[in-house]
């Protein structure tokens, strides 16, 4: 069960997602305003930045948690119900999904660097698209949270995602390992075909009018 359901906690999870979109703003408003090569020291020291606010909140998410479970009339009702022991699972649950969500991202910088590579970014504007591409992901991911967890009430559906989990894990485990092509994936052909594309970068621009035209640049 959810100790904190949204139903109750709206408040938290909206100004948890406030503060969230305010730290990205002050990431590419403030700290990012002008266009650098950023350096492996301060990818370095921005990434300890991040990992230490991530554990801060832990931390005062499970003292909030430790302070609030007890006075919750809902839990008190509930024969056995231990507190304390509710309070630490719901900070390892977010540790964990943390934990999960930064070793999945290890594995993304990979792609960024064959994508920067294929595209042509140059280091001084790196930041700024790897910047959007993740709000992107952020939206996209809210979305198919929110189609998930609706779908999820139909108990067949588990099965079938279930069944394409696996066959998908299959597929990755005996196929052979091909190389990233970006110009191949059906997304960016598309996109040629409905929006005109630059040949060469306009600084940090992401379209461009050229003889009246639109286009999108690299």
């Amino acid at each position: 069960m959810s100790y904190f359901p949204l139903s109750e906690y709206w408040w938290f999870y909206l100004g948890f997602t406030a503060f969230v979109l305010l730290l990205l703003a002050m990431d590419l408003g403030v700290f990012h305003r002008k266009a650098h090569a950023v350096s492996f020291r301060e990818a370095g020291l921005w990434t300890v930045i991040w990992i230490v606010l991530a554990l801060a909140f832990n931390f005062a998410f499970y003292r909030y948690a430790l302070w609030k479970l007890p006075r919750d009339e809902r839990l008190a009702q509930i024969p056995g119900f231990d507190a304390a022991a509710a309070a630490r699972q719901s900070g390892l649950e977010f540790l964990t999904g943390y934990v999960v969500e930064k070793t999945l991202s290890l594995d993304n910088i990979f792609v960024f660097v064959v994508v920067f590579s294929f595209f042509g970014i140059p280091a001084i504007y790196q930041h700024r698209v790897l910047f959007y591409g993740i709000m992107g992901a952020l939206v996209f991911r809210a979305i198919f949270i929110a189609l998930g967890s609706a779908l999820l009430q139909y108990h067949w559906v588990i099965w079938l995602f279930g069944g394409f989990l696996i066959l998908t894990g299959i597929k990755m485990m005996l196929a052979p390992e091909r190389r990233i092509e970006p110009d191949k994936n059906p997304i960016i052909r598309l996109f040629r075909r409905m929006v005109p594309v630059s040949g060469e970068l306009h600084g940090q621009r992401f379209f461009v009018r050229i003889e009246g035209v639109r286009h999108a640049t690299p």
